[in-house]
């Protein structure tokens, strides 16, 4: 049955859901990856496609900014829709002059400043590791070797705020590759749910030189690679 943020029926939506934040990139990789795209949801403006690719069924939803949106869209996602695998597909600002515009980061785990695990009860002065599914991980690698982009794996900070946060250069020391703002929310959520989860993010701007970024057009369109990844990790 409907939730009160995703109208789709019971079977509409696939087993494995591809998240990107922006709902118009959702709409772009279905109308151009996908065959046979239906639209199954529209509440908020938060579009849901359901179609397929090479054969395989799939769902692409936007999962808005934020940890507490993304954290809302998987559970709902997880545990109404019987969905298994969620890969979050987004843009990050890269820690590393390793990582230059448009590589690849796929999260092996993510750090945060956010509260998000405090619902889990955790006892006090102890703390979780909000870690990608492995499996899941290693399709991601074989298809970034197999199409020959360049790409890092390893850890991610997603921040709760996007602005104000100078902090970066702390997380950098302990090996952070990439600032987004969803992956933690979504590992933990699938952590709690027994489900399964990845982030594979594109560098779409640099904290060590801010005067190089994507635009909000190349935002949209200009994450190919990412997206085929993603799609090579489809979950029949």
């Amino acid at each position: 049955m409907p939730t009160p943020h995703i109208e789709a029926k019971k079977g509409e939506i696939a087993k494995t859901v591809l998240m990107p934040g922006d709902p118009l990139r959702a709409k772009y990789i279905a109308e151009n990856f996908l065959e046979g795209p239906v639209l199954v949801n529209t509440i908020r403006n938060m579009y849901c496609y359901t179609g397929t690719y090479k054969g395989k069924r799939v769902s692409i939803m936007g999962s808005g900014m934020g940890i507490p949106s993304m954290g809302i869209y998987s559970y709902e996602l997880y545990t109404v829709y019987d969905v298994d695998r969620i890969i979050r597909i987004g843009t990050s600002g890269s820690c590393t002059p390793e990582l230059d515009l448009f590589d690849i980061v796929i999260a092996q785990g993510a750090s945060s400043n956010s509260n998000w695990a405090a619902q889990y009860d955790i006892p006090v002065g102890s703390h979780i590791s909000a870690i990608s599914d492995y499996q899941t991980l290693t399709e991601a690698v074989a298809s970034a070797k197999k199409h020959g982009f360049h790409y890092k794996v390893g850890q991610v900070y997603s921040g709760d705020n996007f602005y104000n946060d100078n902090t970066w250069q702390k997380w950098a020391a302990m090996g952070c590759l990439c600032i987004e703002m969803e992956a933690y929310g979504l590992f933990l959520t699938a952590a709690q749910l027994h489900k399964e989860a990845l982030a594979i993010l594109t560098i779409s701007n640099l904290m060590y030189d801010t005067k190089r970024e994507t635009t909000p057009e190349e935002r949209v369109k200009g994450f190919t690679d990412m997206m085929l990844v993603a799609l090579d990790c489809i979950k029949e």
